[in-house]
């Protein structure tokens, strides 16, 4: 499999792209899906959600206090 980044992949590899995706290649091509979930049910008032990129994961914190931590009620992903 030919990447977007044109490089090869032997069939049945799989690996993260730098952008969090989990990619898998067979003789059908490749196949990609986010890595992480995706916080959809918290209180978008008071919270706000941060994507860290080397962790691939979402945080969610207070807006006035980042240090303290937001409850999440519903991922997606």
């Amino acid at each position: 499999c030919l990447d977007s980044k044109e490089e090869l992949h032997e069939f049945g590899s799989k690996w993260r792209t730098d952008d969090c995706l989990d990619c898998y290649c067979s003789r059908n091509g490749i196949q990609c899906c986010t890595s992480y979930g995706t916080p959809v049910d918290y209180d978008k008032d008071k919270c706000v959600s941060v994507f860290n990129e080397k962790t691939c994961t979402y945080k969610v914190v207070e807006k006035n206090d980042q240090s303290k931590e937001c409850p999440v009620n519903q991922w997606v992903g």
